[in-house]
């Protein structure tokens, strides 16, 4: 979409062009796209007035004088500072960007309407409650009290794609986004397709390699199946697949294990870098509501923090939810598909998808009982295979999704019991989510919905015309994973394994490797926590990566005597990604360059779709299965030493290409700046500059202060891409101790001195203090606004 969209970087390119031109006038004319954030507003909607104080940090303190009226403010501040990424987020999850995009968002679109997101989020609204309606409308009225109140020019995104009438909120718009989360936290369907495509290139003993935990029958039984279908075709009409790494880290100590008496909790989720951010810091107050920590611009209420008695943070559970059922039409009528009971008729819908340089494209959406059929996706002239359709099963596609519900009534609880019972309302994403109150209790609970398969594990796209991979029902709430006030006083999750083998349900196959969760283990052995501490271990950057397989890399002889310097130096070195080393770089590229030689010749062209850091795979090649260190075709047989010299070589030449021959210069923060990009316009090489934010950062693929980076971009392998876009250190001593940092600023408008500027206190592991005493916040507020009732 960014190459098909290069005409909007110069289309603003001439209007900032205008705007030099114009002189100083023409610059203060775009700065009124910045919001009031002084003075009195009258809005219609509010019973009584509202103060918002905006810190030195512009995070808003919000005091209301009922909870409706502070999640009316909250609408109405998200707006003022984020206004463009929330008009993003609904037409994305409506399928509706190809108006102000034009045709190249059309393949985006169509995918969303195939699953349906917005048709789904409407019709959860009549399974809400009444209480949860009213907040998700009150949160609404706020958004649209600021479009009816605003002046000046939109944000510069509207001014340069010329869209200036904006529909009024809904309750839906929150709710959609919702399900867009649980679609950025949800790849199997990705896994599946990626086994399936793989299933035709390698065996079934090199498919057990890559995932040994399957059954034994799995890839005899399952790989048959992908091997008999273009499952090419179908990956390549899907969306990009998102950036490598997926999770979070938390973790909770009792009282037992700190220095205060009471329990601490740190939290720091990981998603994809972009700028403006995910979250949006907030504290909201009124009677019966102490808020504080971080929201997500277009969603009312916190996500993430701590409400006066309860702190709580998430990390991903990653359950299998997702199944690709292969359909079988009936051979007697197209326009139906087989069943154990027989055939039935394909659920069809009209969509209009329109476009706002194109003619309105039409499509067709078919469902079978599984869900939404994806292959319709590829193009009028190539089917996925003759007689054939492959249709996705999602917890997420469920009008009677109440996820919503969960997070407003986890705002209010108060102890245990209240918190364990909203989350029972928790449908997708599945989260596992780390407790602590004031009263001194900790503890983890994972709801979601979760199936239970008839047969398999989730991880092969299955027949669906027997019946025999059928989902039944889901595991009991009851049975979900969770845990009180464990007697060691320690619970954390770094996305590994959540349960022990003999748990009765199958959650996944897929755990993340548990490099992260044993580090933390390390780190968390003491009994003196205090919040510094904790502080400390987000910001950890050891490698135990490098520290397992470095050695076993240094075994081999080196091939010149660069090679041997480099060897030296990294025999030395403490395994600490750290950003001003040359180490970490010079690891990171030998390994890229060791995995590529190994397993790029078995996997042909599938080896990019592959090619990411596969920590637990390379480790047991360079251990166990060293015959894939046997590149096809050579002679004599090349043994991994030998694979490991050639590729550290390799890696030392393709530096030099990158950074010039000064070895001395190389740093690890050069090559693995946080790239946080802006959504549309990022790929402009004339906007970069405005609307990216890019900075030095250390860390890796499996340190606790995580870096993921993209092994299989030619153009920049090493750019952190995916880390902790939050950070939360709660303190339940004294919970107005506790720090708060997001990766970027609170505004969404290049144009505000907020934009970026907690990127610097992101960057170097330093959260800021977010109180709830007006005496404290109010001290270097840069803004003081007042929402008034209409008369």
């Amino acid at each position: 979409m960014r190459r098909s969209l290069r005409w909007l970087g110069f289309g603003l390119l001439g209007l900032i062009l205008l705007v030099a031109i114009g002189g100083g006038g023409g610059y203060l004319w775009l700065r009124q796209s910045l919001p009031q954030i002084d003075g009195e507003i009258r809005v219609a909607g509010i019973a009584a007035p509202v103060s918002v104080v905006r810190d030195r940090w512009a995070i808003p303190h919000i005091e209301a004088a009922s909870q409706r009226d502070a999640l009316f403010a909250q609408g109405f501040v998200h707006a003022q500072d984020r206004l463009w990424q929330m008009e993003f987020q609904r037409r994305l999850g409506a399928g509706r960007l190809a108006e102000i995009l034009g045709s190249a968002a059309l393949p985006s679109d169509r995918f969303m309407r195939t699953l349906g997101f917005y048709r789904l989020a409407e019709a959860s609204l009549d399974h809400l409650s009444p209480a949860t309606r009213a907040l998700l409308r009150a949160y609404a009225d706020g958004v649209n009290a600021y479009l009816a109140t605003r002046g000046g020019p939109l944000p510069p995104e509207f001014l340069l794609l010329r869209h200036h009438a904006l529909e009024p909120w809904s309750p839906a718009d929150s709710l959609v986004w919702l399900r867009m989360m649980a679609l950025d936290l949800s790849v199997n369907y990705r896994g599946e397709l990626l086994r399936a495509r793989l299933a035709r290139q390698l065996s079934d003993e090199q498919l057990a390699d890559i995932w040994p935990e399957q059954p034994d029958a799995a890839p005899v039984t399952l790989s048959a199946l992908a091997r008999e279908l273009p499952f090419e075709q179908l990956a390549a009409a899907l969306p990009p697949a998102p950036p490598p790494g997926q999770g979070s880290n938390a973790w909770v100590a009792a009282g037992s294990r700190t220095a205060s008496g009471a329990p601490l909790l740190a939290n720091d989720p990981h998603l994809g870098l972009q700028a403006p951010g995910v979250w949006y810091l907030a504290h909201l107050a009124a009677p019966e509501l102490a808020l504080i920590g971080a929201t997500m611009p277009g969603v009312p209420g916190i996500v993430l923090g701590h409400n006066g008695s309860v702190a709580w943070g998430f990390t991903n559970t990653g359950p299998d939810t997702q199944d690709l059922f292969v359909e079988r039409i009936d051979p007697i009528d197209p326009a139906r598909y087989l069943t154990p009971d027989g055939s039935a008729p394909f659920v069809v819908r009209e969509e209009l998808i329109e476009a706002k340089d194109a003619a309105p494209v039409a499509m067709t959406v078919r469902a079978t009982r599984h869900g939404p059929v994806l292959s319709d996706l590829l193009p009028d002239d190539g089917l996925f295979e003759p007689g054939h359709v492959v249709a996705l099963a999602w917890t997420a596609l469920a009008a009677d999704d109440r996820t919503a519900q969960a997070l407003l009534e986890l705002n209010g609880a108060r102890d245990w019991a209240s918190f364990a019972a909203a989350a029972e309302n928790v449908a997708a994403p599945m989260q596992n989510i780390l407790y602590a109150d004031t009263g001194g209790h900790i503890g983890l609970i994972a709801p979601g919905r979760v199936p239970i398969r008839r047969q398999g594990d989730g991880r092969w796209p299955v027949p669906g015309w027997s019946g025999d991979y059928d989902w039944q029902g889901s595991i009991p709430f009851a049975a979900l994973p969770r845990a009180l006030d464990p007697a060691d006083g320690l619970l954390f999750n770094a996305n590994n394994r959540l349960v022990p083998e003999d748990y009765p349900y199958f959650l996944t196959a897929d755990w993340e490797p548990p490099y992260r969760a044993r580090r933390l283990a390390e780190l968390l052995a003491g009994d003196q926590h205090d919040l510094a501490g904790f502080a400390q271990i987000q910001n950890d950057q050891l490698s135990p990566l490098a520290r397992d397989l470095l050695p076993i890399m240094l075994e081999a002889a080196a091939a010149s005597p660069q090679a041997a310097a480099v060897q030296a130096a990294l025999a030395a070195w403490d395994r600490v990604m750290r950003a001003d080393a040359s180490e970490p770089l010079l690891f990171a590229a030998w390994y890229r360059e060791l995995s590529r030689l190994i397993y790029a010749d078995e996997l042909g062209p599938l080896f990019r779709s592959f090619w990411r850091l596969r920590p637990e795979f390379m480790a047991r090649i360079l251990t166990e299965r060293q015959v894939w260190c046997d590149d096809v075709g050579t002679a004599p047989r090349e043994t991994c030493a030998e694979l490991a010299a050639r590729a550290l070589e390799l890696a030392l030449a393709d530096l030099a290409a990158r950074y010039g021959e000064d070895q001395t210069a190389w740093r690890w923060g050069t090559a693995h700046p946080a790239r946080m990009d802006h959504a549309i316009l990022g790929g402009q090489p004339w906007l970069a500059w405005l609307f990216n934010i890019v900075v030095a950062s250390g860390g890796g693929g499996t340190t606790v202060n995580v870096g993921h980076y993209p092994l299989g971009d030619e153009r920049q392998p090493f750019a952190n891409t995916h880390a902790a876009s939050y950070r939360g250190l709660y303190d339940l001593a004294d919970l107005d101790r506790s720090r708060f940092v997001a990766a970027t600023g609170q505004s969404g408008n290049p144009l505000s001195p907020h934009y970026r500027d907690l990127t610097a206190a992101w960057a170097a592991g330093l959260p800021v203090p977010m109180s709830r005493v007006p005496e404290v916040y109010e001290a270097g507020a840069v803004g003081r606004l007042t929402l008034l009732p209409v008369p």
